[in-house]
């Protein structure tokens, strides 16, 4: 009988105690989540965001901040050297990093807003994960976890910049799962509405984020509410163990019944 065929203990869900995991966007409402929930694994965790970010939320102090922009490659390379120095290998990596422009129809969208949702959605998902992989490679059972978007599969009128730099999320990790097995696990999570300061302004860029109709959104969710930081960090934390080692290349959408595709 082989080591997976009963499947892990149940109290071995959450990646292993001493687990080097980066957490790309650590300083958001999700993200502070998901560090908070790697230390309660003891697993080890470094923070990487934007230096305004990084001081108006700092991580704790059992985690290592390094200061980036996921959108700079040279940034980037800096900050996996860094990583690379520290541990030499990765064991998890949660790509985070994203923001939302006000809503405006495809029409109105001028060429420049569009390139700057991709670039800070899809093209900083691309550099990190890509500066990620070879750290990845000589982990310990490594995964990957990319943060999409409901809204990358089912599209709401006013997002159709957002839903396609995240539905690009989507096939990233599908792309990073086919080529690297058996050896790396990646996937992705979708979550609805959260009730961060991502729905009013965010942690990392100016205040342009649009307000949701929350009267509104709440009547599609059969579950009633807005989804909480750790609604999300709970199977982004799931992904990084070893209770989903057989997943691989999959999409978990957290969005109270919202969306069932």
């Amino acid at each position: 009988m082989s080591t997976h065929d009963a499947g892990p203990p149940t109290h071995a869900l959450a990646p292993a105690p001493g687990s080097r995991i980066a957490v790309l966007g650590g300083c958001g409402g999700i993200g502070r989540a998901v560090v908070s929930a790697c230390l309660g694994a003891d697993a080890e965790v470094a923070v990487l965001d934007l230096p305004r970010s990084l001081a108006a939320f700092p991580p704790p102090p059992r985690a290592r901040a390094i200061a980036l922009d996921a959108t700079d490659e040279a940034s980037v390379a800096q900050a996996f050297a860094a990583l690379d120095a520290g541990w030499g290998a990765l064991d998890g990596y949660v790509g985070l990093a994203g923001f939302m422009t006000r809503r405006t129809p495809v029409a109105e969208t001028a060429p420049e807003a569009w390139d700057e949702l991709v670039d800070g959605n899809l093209r900083s998902a691309f550099l990190c994960a890509r500066a990620a992989l070879p750290l990845l490679l000589r982990g310990r059972d490594p995964s990957l976890v990319l943060v999409s978007s409901g809204l990358a599969t089912r599209v709401a009128p006013g997002y159709g910049g957002y839903a396609a730099s995240k539905a690009g999320l989507l096939a990233l990790a599908k792309a990073i799962a086919a080529e690297n097995a058996p050896r790396l696990r990646a996937n992705c999570v979708a979550p609805g509405a959260v009730d961060t300061e991502f729905l009013t302004g965010g942690t990392g860029r100016d205040a342009r984020r649009a307000s949701i109709d929350r009267e509104a959104y709440l009547r599609m969710i059969p579950m009633g509410r807005l989804a909480l930081p750790g609604d999300v960090a709970g199977p982004i934390l799931f992904l990084l163990g070893p209770g989903s080692c057989y997943m691989t290349g999959q999409v978990l959408y957290v969005n109270g019944g919202g969306l069932t595709p």
